[in-house]
C-alpha cells in the first residue's frame, strides 16, 4: 500500500500530461522517477561550484578571496547562459560531420514537446537534459580559475572564460557525447575525466604558464617558496562538497535512475576517492616527511577525478587501484610543477589534467570493453585541440587587454585592487612578499 500510494504521489508531481492519454502506467511512473533523478543530480552538480569556491579561497591569500569568489559565481552564470545560447547546440548538434555541427541558437524543444517530451530513449525531458548538462559547462573553466588565481585580471579571465566555455568545451564534448568522430571508435569518457577535466586541465596549464608564478614563489638559485593558503578549515569543506557533489556528476550521467547502473557507480566513485585519500597521504608523507592536509586534499579529488571516465564499467576493486595510482600521481605531479617553475596555487593541473588522463586511459587497461590505443588517441586528440584553442584565447586576450595584474596589485591583494572590497573586513593584513 506504501509503494502504492508513493507511486501516485510521484505521478502527480510529474504533471498533468502523464495523465492526457489515460489512467497513468509503470511507463509513466518509471519516466518521473527517472527525471526526478536527473535533477537531483542536477543541484548535486551545481553545489559543485560551491565546493571549487571555498577550495580555492582556503588554498590561496587572504587578501584574494572576494576575487575568487566573484570568478567562481560569475563563471556559474556565464557558463549556463553561454548554454543556453549556443553550447547545447555546439555540443548535442544532431546529424553533422563528427567533428563541427550546430542545430541553432537558443533552447527549443523538438517539435510537438513543449518541454514534457519524453527525451533521450524516454528517460526524462528536454529541459532536463539541457540543465543537467548545463551545470557540467561552467565546470572546465573553473578548473582554469584556481591554476591562474592570485595574478590575472578579472576583465581578462572573465572574457577567456566566456569564449573557452561557449565554444570550445561543446565541440570537444560532441566529439564523444554528441555521437562524433570519437564515438564513432568507441572511445569512452564516462562523465569527463577528459571531456570536462582534461579539456579545463590543458586552459589551466595554458594560463598558468602565460601568466608566469606569483611573486616570490620561486627563487633564482632554484629554491621554492611555498605560498600557503589562508584557510584549510574552508579548503576542507570545499573538497567535501566536491565529493558529495560528484555523487551527482557521476551518478547522473547514468542518464536514468536504474537502480543497479546508479548504485554501481556510486561505489566505485566513492572507493576511488578514498584510495586518492591513502595514496596521496602515503606518498606525501614519504616525501615531505611530514603529514599534508592539502595532499590528501587533492588526493580525494585525484581519485575522484581518475574514476569519473570509467565509473561505469571498472570494477569496484580495480576502482581502488585507480584511485590509488591517482593519488600518488598528484602529490607527484604537483611536485614536478613546481620543479618546472608553473604555479599553480591549488593543485588544479596536477588534479584535473594529470589525473583525468590517468583516468581516461585506465578505462582501457581495467574494462575489456574498452582499448587502450583509442582511450590513447582521445587524449591527444583532445591534447592538441584544447592546447591550441586555449592558447589562441589566452594570446589574444592578452594582446587586446593584458593578462596578468601590475606588481603592485598583486602585492597589494586583487581584492583592493580589483574590487575595492575586504574579504575580512576588519581583520585585512597587508605584507609585501
Amino acid at each position: 500500500m506504501k509503494n502504492r500510494k508513493l507511486l501516485l504521489l510521484l505521478l502527480i508531481l510529474s504533471g498533468s500530461h502523464l495523465w492526457a492519454s489515460g489512467a497513468p502506467t509503470a511507463a509513466d511512473a518509471i519516466f518521473t522517477i527517472n527525471n526526478t533523478w536527473m535533477l537531483v543530480a542536477s543541484f548535486l552538480v551545481f553545489i559543485m561550484h560551491l565546493g571549487f569556491a571555498t577550495l580555492e579561497s582556503g588554498l590561496t591569500r587572504a587578501k584574494n578571496t572576494v576575487n575568487i569568489l566573484f570568478k567562481n559565481v560569475s563563471i556559474v552564470a556565464i557558463g549556463i547562459l553561454t548554454y543556453a545560447v549556443c553550447g547545447f547546440n555546439l555540443m548535442y548538434p544532431g546529424d553533422f560531420n563528427g567533428y563541427f555541427g550546430f542545430s541553432g541558437f537558443g533552447i527549443v524543444a523538438p517539435e510537438g514537446a513543449a518541454g514534457l517530451l519524453q527525451y533521450a530513449d524516454g528517460a526524462y525531458t528536454y529541459f532536463t537534459d539541457f540543465i543537467f548538462q548545463a551545470m557540467f559547462a561552467a565546470t572546465a573553466v573553473t578548473i582554469v580559475s584556481g591554476a591562474v588565481a592570485e595574478r590575472i585580471k578579472l576583465g581578462s579571465f572573465l572574457v577567456f572564460a566566456t569564449f573557452y566555455v561557449a565554444i570550445i568545451y561543446p565541440i570537444a564534448g560532441s566529439w564523444t557525447w554528441g555521437s562524433g568522430w570519437l564515438d564513432a571508435r568507441n572511445f569512452h569518457d564516462f562523465a569527463g575525466s577528459t571531456l570536462v577535466h582534461s579539456v579545463g586541465g590543458w586552459a589551466a596549464l595554458v594560463g598558468a604558464y602565460t601568466l608566469g608564478p606569483r611573486l616570490g614563489k620561486y627563487f633564482r638559485d632554484g629554491k621554492i617558496r611555498p605560498i600557503m593558503g589562508h584557510n584549510m578549515p574552508l579548503a576542507t569543506i570545499g573538497v567535501f562538497l566536491l565529493w558529495f557533489g560528484w555523487y551527482g556528476f557521476n551518478g547522473g550521467s547514468v542518464l536514468s535512475a536504474d537502480p543497479g547502473a546508479v548504485s554501481f557507480v556510486f561505489v566505485t566513485t566513492t572507493l576511488s576517492a578514498a584510495a586518492g585519500v591513502i595514496g596521496a597521504m602515503v606518498t606525501s608523507w614519504i616525501i615531505s616527511k611530514k603529514p599534508d592536509l592539502s595532499m590528501i586534499l587533492n588526493g580525494s579529488l585525484a581519485g575522484l577525478v581518475g574514476i569519473t571516465a570509467g565509473a561505469d564499467c571498472i570494477s569496484p576493486m580495480y576502482a581502488v587501484i585507480v584511485g590509488l595510482i591517482a593519488g600518488i600521481i598528484v602529490v607527484l605531479a604537483v611536485m614536478q610543477l613546481d620543479k618546472m617553475k608553473i604555479d599553480d596555487p591549488v593543485g588544479a593541473i596536477s588534479v584535473h589534467l594529470v589525473c583525468g588522463i590517468w583516468g581516461t586511459l585506465a578505462v582501457g587497461i581495467f574494462s575489456p570493453d574498452y582499448q587502450l590505443g583509442t582511450q590513447a588517441m582521445g587524449v591527444v586528440a583532445y591534447a592538441l585541440f584544447c592546447f591550441v584553442s586555449a592558447n589562441i584565447i589566452f594570446q589574444v586576450v592578452k594582446f587586446a587587454m593584458g593578462l596578468r595584474v601590475s606588481e603592485e596589485e598583486e602585492i597589494l591583494g586583487l581584492d583592493i585592487s580589483e574590487h575595492d572590497m575586504e574579504s575580512y573586513a576588519g581583520f585585512q593584513i597587508f605584507t609585501v612578499e
